[in-house]
This record gives C-alpha cells, sequence and structure tokens, in this order.
C-alpha cells in the first residue's frame, strides 16, 4: 500500500524553485570579470615596474587641459604606460555593469550584491589611484591600491563560482575542523599579501623613475618575513590537501582546487625567491604579481568549495512505503 509524501517533502511549486545555474555565456562573462580584474593588478604592476607612476601627472586629467597624453609632455614613453593602465579601467568597468545586467537577467538575485560590489569596488580604485597621483606615489597609498585590487578579485570570483552553482541556502561539505584551516589559510594569505606590498614599498620599484618614494624599512628584514609567512601558508595548504584527500565525504571539487592551490602556491614561491635572488628583476616582479592575483582565485575557490548548495525539495524524491 502506498503512501503519500508529508508537505515537507512534496515538490514545491513550479514558481518557488529555486533558481538554477547561470547559463554557459553569462558564466564565460563571469569568469572575463575575474580576468580583467586580474588583468588591471598586472598592468598597474607595469605602470609601476617601469617607473611610470606619474607618466600622467595629474587626475583625473593626464595634464592640465587634456585627458589624453600629449606630444608635449616630457614624461616620454610612461604616459602611454599610465594612461594605458587609466583607459583599461573603463574596460573593467563595462564588463562588470555587464555582469550585473547578466546576473539579474538570470533570475540569479543573490548574485547582485557581489556585481554591485565589484562595480563599487572599481569606482572606489579610480579615487585611490587618483589620490595615488597626487601624494606622489606615497607608498602608503600605493599598497592600498593593490590590496583593495585583491578584495575586487575575490569578489568577482565568488561571483564567478556561486554562478555556477545553483542558488538558495548552502550547508557544510567537510568538518568544521577543516573548514576552519581553510580559513585561517586565508587570513595568512592575506598576510602574505600585506607584508608583500610592504616589501615592494621598501624596495626599487616605487612607481617614479626619478624621485623614488619608499618605507623606510630594511627591504631584506621585511622579505625574510614575507617568506616566513609564505612558509607557514604552504604547511597550511598542504595539510588541507592532505585533510581533503582522507575525507571521504569531501566534495571532489573541493580536492581538486585544494590541489590548485597547492601548485599555485609552489609556482609563486619559486617566483619570489628567484626574484630575490637575480635582483628584482621587474620582469619577474610583474610575473609573480599576476600569481598573487592566481593565488588569490585559487584560495576564494577553495573557501567556496567548503560548502556545497542544500537540495531543494523539488529537487528531492518523494518518499513511497510499501
Amino acid at each position: 500500500m502506498s503512501v503519500t509524501a508529508g508537505p515537507s517533502l512534496a515538490p514545491a511549486p513550479a514558481g518557488r524553485r529555486r533558481p538554477a545555474p547561470v547559463g554557459a555565456w553569462t558564466s564565460r562573462l563571469l569568469f572575463l570579470n575575474v580576468v580583467v580584474e586580474c588583468l588591471i593588478v598586472v598592468t598597474g604592476g607595469v605602470v609601476r615596474l617601469t617607473g611610470s607612476g606619474l607618466g600622467c601627472p595629474t587626475w583625473p586629467q593626464c595634464v592640465p587641459g587634456s585627458y589624453t597624453p600629449t606630444v608635449e609632455q616630457a614624461e616620454g614613453f610612461h604616459k602611454y604606460i599610465e594612461f594605458g593602465n587609466r583607459t583599461l579601467t573603463g574596460l573593467v568597468g563595462l564588463v562588470a555593469l555587464a555582469c550585473l545586467v547578466a546576473v539579474v537577467r538570470s533570475g540569479r538575485f543573490d548574485l547582485v550584491k557581489w556585481a554591485a560590489l565589484v562595480i563599487g569596488g572599481i569606482l572606489v580604485q579610480a579615487v585611490i589611484g587618483g589620490i595615488t597621483v597626487h601624494m606622489d606615489l606615497h607608498p602608503g597609498i600605493v599598497m592600498t591600491h593593490f590590496l583593495v585590487s585583491m578584495l575586487l578579485v575575490s569578489a568577482a570570483t565568488v561571483l564567478w563560482t556561486r554562478g555556477r552553482e545553483p542558488a538558495g541556502p548552502r550547508e557544510a561539505g567537510v568538518r568544521r575542523e577543516v573548514r576552519g584551516a581553510a580559513w585561517l589559510a586565508a587570513a595568512l594569505l592575506g598576510a602574505v599579501l600585506v607584508v608583500g606590498t610592504v616589501v615592494t614599498g621598501a624596495g626599487p620599484h616605487s612607481g617614479d623613475a626619478e624621485e623614488p618614494a619608499r618605507f623606510m624599512l630594511d627591504p631584506r628584514t621585511v622579505s625574510w618575513l614575507h617568506a616566513d609567512l609564505v612558509m607557514g601558508f604552504t604547511g597550511l595548504v598542504i595539510g588541507l590537501v592532505v585533510a581533503l584527500r582522507v575525507l571521504p565525504s569531501a566534495p571532489p571539487r573541493a580536492r581538486r582546487a585544494s590541489v590548485v592551490l597547492l601548485v599555485a602556491t609552489l609556482a609563486q614561491g619559486l617566483v619570489g625567491y628567484t626574484q630575490y635572488f637575480t635582483g628584482l628583476p621587474w620582469v619577474l616582479v610583474a610575473v609573480h604579481m599576476a600569481g598573487a592575483c592566481v593565488l588569490v582565485v585559487a584560495m576564494v575557490r577553495v573557501l567556496t568549495a567548503m560548502t556545497r548548495p542544500v537540495a531543494a525539495p523539488a529537487d528531492r524524491e518523494t518518499r513511497v512505503h510499501a
């Protein structure tokens, strides 16, 4: 004899079904958003590493009376590098705005806050960029500019990863201790990034080719502190990889994400030590900045993989009792 399912297990009305993952084109757009956020970090690094930070000596204009570089400017090729980075900001903003429109059209209103956060962050970055120019590339402001970019890369990554999953409440996919270790690793990565920017601010790449502005710190001592933090972070990442491998209930995507994070960490460490022992060539420093973006993306993917969407009532099978 069959018994009908109870109210809590009955399929939800079609109109209340949770929004599905975004479509393929929207997903690609959200991924592009991550890419351009990383790209502007790298181009901003090139501006600094080539001494082009004051290639456009005013803001928002490049020079008084012109928003674009002029032939009469004395900054040489630096003006084109700095102007190119400013122009890229417009592209980044357009992609972010397209993401906001796309998630709304997809019915994924849960993603609107992340899309809006990226747009708001871009506007904040434009203001910080202007302050940086008016303060003649003070290392503290330059440092803030980079760290806010890392936050934007994180928000864009959350937007992309969450868009690939259905909306709704989430549940733990791994043990609390493992989730805690992942968040501890994320906090340590934040410390690595902060000290890394201090290392750059104390070193030769200030952004101004003529009058470098630096922190009055010993670059070697700060570099050693940075390396110590990296070693601690690497140890935590290795522990995460092992823990996710031995836990049978760990989601496969969390295991894959942790391995990607470990590979990115080891590669970044190799580049870091190489640039240190070769006298900080600007090309390697730029690669190191790109690696920082990859690390942030990989870390966020691990964190988002620690939980999974709760199965919706409409997706559960109705229990039948004989």
